[in-house]
């Protein structure tokens, strides 16, 4: 499959078809209308979906790296990243269909959410396992930011399809004539979510598929004829007691557990925050989200480039104190253009952050253990995730939401400062042994 025009094409695909989840529901749509709808008040309807975003964080850390060997073990990336989508594709179908007004119904959907959540975030494992397998490591970067400019401009595309179909520009009824009784119409943006999400998955599940390689046996460990899942915990036993042999991989996954806690917590509350704070309209977060989109997509178009020649290491590192001012910018905003200046510079310097971070792990990974190591590297992505969000929520609930935001500061600060210690090339020379 490496360096195929189509499988590439393909797998970048992916990322136009899953970044309908993030953009709709994590983000700006259902997180702001369960805010609105499932609270007495926008500060306690904020600890409500952190604490979800929370249990969510949890379970993606343990299970990633159990799954990442099990599917290592069986060759079996293709097949896990099917079922994992179809779950989290079931699961944004369900959440259109529960109203305030349902018996239990902030436990409910934030149930429903969780399982889509954790069903997308595993899924993400199996996808970003194949980037090593379909592209030379010269390239990786490049065609990580193609991936992820790709995704940032699908997710575009369904927010202005959610506005213009669903909910309606500001002043203006909606093309599609929904009930807006409980806000049907704006439940029903999952429904848009889930056939997107379904319809574009198609081209990686038809054209990329796992490789005689990856169906791998794990560093040490003899085939025992037990399950994929039974001999995945003898695999991670292993590599545990092994990967100090990668001590840079180490390094980075430290560095990346805290920075990303920041990036999780932007990603689950921008919206959430523009309308607590700056009385957004679901309209206006609609419009915001669809700006960001847009400067994250270039900003990880152009800075793949970079990625390439100038290392994975430093492209995070110029994004971290990008998104560092952008952040601050966003607490200390007297109003809306200000706001708007900081949301375009997060969205600027979001997706670079991801892409570099993807491709730098995939420089790094044993080209046999591809699913294993990035369920370490979801685990990082996940592991203290719930730290961000539950130390705004409970600021949030105590202060308010600018105190609370504030927190995300430190999160990227302190996540520079362990990057700063990671040696690329001898990373990438450890890989190659």
């Amino acid at each position: 499959m490496k360096d195929d025009r189509t499988t590439i094409a393909a797998w970048c695909t992916y990322d136009w078809a899953n970044s309908a989840f993030t953009t709709l529901v994590v983000t700006f749509i259902y997180s702001t209308y369960f805010v609105q709808a499932f609270a007495d008040d926008p500060d306690t309807g904020t600890a409500f979906w952190s604490r979800g975003i929370v249990v969510s964080s949890i379970l993606i850390a343990v299970l990633s790296p159990v799954l990442g060997a099990a599917a290592d073990r069986g060759g079996a990336r293709r097949k896990f990243l099917i079922i994992s989508t179809l779950v989290c594709v079931a699961a944004t179908t369900v959440l259109a269909f529960i109203t305030p007004d349902q018996s239990n119904a902030v436990l409910t959907a934030l149930t429903v959410f969780v399982i889509a959540n954790v069903a997308f975030e595993v899924g993400m494992v199996f996808y970003n396992a194949f980037l090593p397998a379909v592209v030379s490591p010269e390239r990786i970067g490049r065609v990580s930011g193609y991936g992820w400019g790709l995704g940032y401009a699908g997710g575009l595309v369904c927010l202005v399809v959610a506005l213009l179909v669903f909910v309606g520009l500001p002043g203006s009824d909606p093309l599609l004539a929904l009930s807006t009784e409980d806000a049907f119409n704006v439940r029903a943006t999952n429904l848009l979510v889930a056939g997107w999400f379904l319809i574009f998955s198609l081209p990686i599940f038809l054209w990329v598929r796992d490789s005689a390689k990856g169906a791998s046996v794990s560093i040490g460990v003899p085939e025992t004829g037990r399950s994929p899942l039974r001999q995945a915990f003898t695999d991670l036993k292993v590599t545990a007691q092994k990967i100090r042999h990668y001590r840079q991989i180490i390094r980075f996954l430290l560095a990346r557990l805290v920075y990303n806690d920041g990036l999780v917590t932007v990603f689950a509350f921008a919206g959430i925050y523009a309308s607590g704070t700056f009385d957004f309209t679901q309209s206006d977060i609609i419009v915001f989200g669809i700006v960001i989109n847009v400067a994250a997509g270039l900003g990880a178009w152009v800075f793949g480039i970079m990625d390439d020649r100038r290392g994975g290491k430093s492209t995070i590192m110029v994004s971290l104190v990008a998104l560092s001012v952008a952040t601050l910018i966003a607490v200390l905003a007297p109003g809306r253009p200000w706001l708007w200046v900081a949301g375009i510079g997060i969205g600027i310097f979001a997706g670079p952050n991801q892409s570099a971070s993807r491709s730098l792990m995939g420089r790094f990974v044993p080209e046999r253990h591809q699913s294993e190591f990035f369920g370490f590297f979801a685990f990082s992505g996940k592991a203290t995730a719930f730290l961000g969000p539950l130390l705004l929520g409970i600021l949030s609930e105590a202060y308010g939401q600018r105190v609370g935001v504030s927190v995300v500061v430190l999160f990227f600060l302190a996540g520079g400062a362990l990057l700063w210690t990671v040696d690329e090339k001898e990373g990438i020379e450890a890989a190659k042994g």
